[in-house]
C-alpha cells in the first residue's frame, strides 16, 4: 500500500477529521490521508460542520472557473471539496496544464490543500462519463446495503471508472468502504483520501448529532 498524506493542520481539543478520496487498484491500494480540525455544529449524516459544507460549495464554484481557465483547451476537470480539501480529477492536455490547474486551485480562498489526481490524457467521452455516473450510484447503493457503513458519511466521485472516496471515517470504515467499492462491477480502481477519526471520536460525534 502506498500512502500519501496532506500536511496536518494543528488540532484543537475538539478535533474533527476529514476523509478524502482513496485509490485502490484491483492489485493494490493507493491511499491519501488528510488531517483537519473543525469546530462547530455537525450535520448528523455528513460529519462536517454546516459551515464547512457551505465553504466546500463555495470552493467548488470558485475552483471550477479558475482551473478551467488555467488548464485551457483540451481539458476536462472536475473539482470536489471536502472540509476545505480539494480534489481535482479528470484529464488535461499536458503536464503544464496539470500544474497550472493545481496552482489555481490552491489560490482559491478557503482551500487548505489539494489532491491533484488529474491525468495527462485525452478527455473522456460522453459515454464514459455516463458510465462513471452509473458507477457512482452503484457504489453508493453498495454502501447503503453494507452493515456497519453509513453511506451518507461518504462522498463518491468517479472519473474514467476510477472511484474516489471522500468523507470522515474510522480506519475500520475506510477499509470496509474501499473493499466494497472495489467489488463493484466496472470499477477499475479505488482511490481513498481519508482523514481518520477514532472509534471514540465517532461515538462522540454521533451522540452530539443525535441530541
Amino acid at each position: 500500500m502506498i500512502e500519501v498524506m496532506f500536511k496536518k493542520a494543528a488540532r484543537p481539543l475538539a478535533t474533527i477529521s476529514l476523509c478524502c478520496a482513496a485509490a485502490m487498484s484491483l492489485q493494490g491500494c493507493v491511499e491519501m490521508m488528510v488531517g483537519s480540525a473543525v469546530v462547530g455544529t455537525f450535520a448528523a449524516t455528513d460529519r462536517r460542520t454546516f459551515g464547512a459544507q457551505a465553504e466546500d460549495k463555495s470552493i467548488v464554484l470558485k475552483g471550477e472557473s479558475r482551473v478551467a481557465r488555467a488548464a485551457g483547451i483540451g481539458s476536462h476537470i472536475n473539482v470536489s471539496s471536502f472540509n476545505r480539501r480539494a480534489l481535482l480529477t479528470g484529464e488535461v492536455a499536458d503536464e503544464a496544464s496539470r500544474v497550472n490547474a493545481e496552482r489555481e486551485m490552491r489560490a482559491v480562498e478557503g482551500v487548505l490543500d489539494v489532491a491533484n489526481e488529474l491525468q495527462v490524457a485525452p478527455v473522456t467521452s460522453y459515454t464514459a462519463r455516463s458510465n462513471d455516473a452509473l458507477l457512482t450510484t452503484k457504489v453508493k447503493a453498495s454502501f447503503v446495503d453494507t452493515k456497519d457503513l453509513y453511506g451518507s458519511a461518504f462522498k463518491v466521485v468517479t472519473e474514467d471508472s476510477v472511484v474516489y472516496l471522500m468523507g470522515r471515517v474510522t480506519q475500520r470504515e475506510g477499509n470496509l468502504a474501499g473493499e466494497v467499492a472495489r467489488g463493484v462491477s466496472g470499477v477499475r480502481k479505488v482511490v481513498k483520501v481519508f482523514d481518520y477519526i477514532s472509534e471514540t471520536e465517532l461515538t462522540e460525534m454521533t451522540a452530539a448529532a443525535n441530541k
